[in-house]
């Protein structure tokens, strides 16, 4: 997936083969060991929210505004900033 955007949990989950399976993505991302390459901060919720708790949530928030993505009341615009847009795969 590009810098600068984001991609829902079931989006990656129908992505990878496994519609509705939203939770097993959360639960294999929160497994990958700390200093993991894969872009994880860019996976976000269907409402376009962070869902990890705490200094985590901060941590993916730093990111994504280093990649210009910037929520707006707590959220990222799933229309301007979802991948893949129609016709990108």
């Amino acid at each position: 997936m590009p810098s600068g955007r984001v991609v829902t949990y079931g989006t990656l989950a129908e992505l990878a083969g496994f519609p509705r399976a939203a939770r097993l993505v959360g639960q294999t991302l929160r497994k990958l060991p700390r200093d993991t390459q894969l872009p994880w901060h860019r996976v976000i919720n269907a409402q376009g929210r962070i869902s990890l708790p705490g200094p985590s949530a901060q941590r993916q928030l730093e990111r994504l505004r280093n990649e210009g993505i910037t929520p707006v009341k707590g959220k990222i615009d799933l229309k301007h900033y979802a991948w893949p847009k129609p016709g990108e795969l």
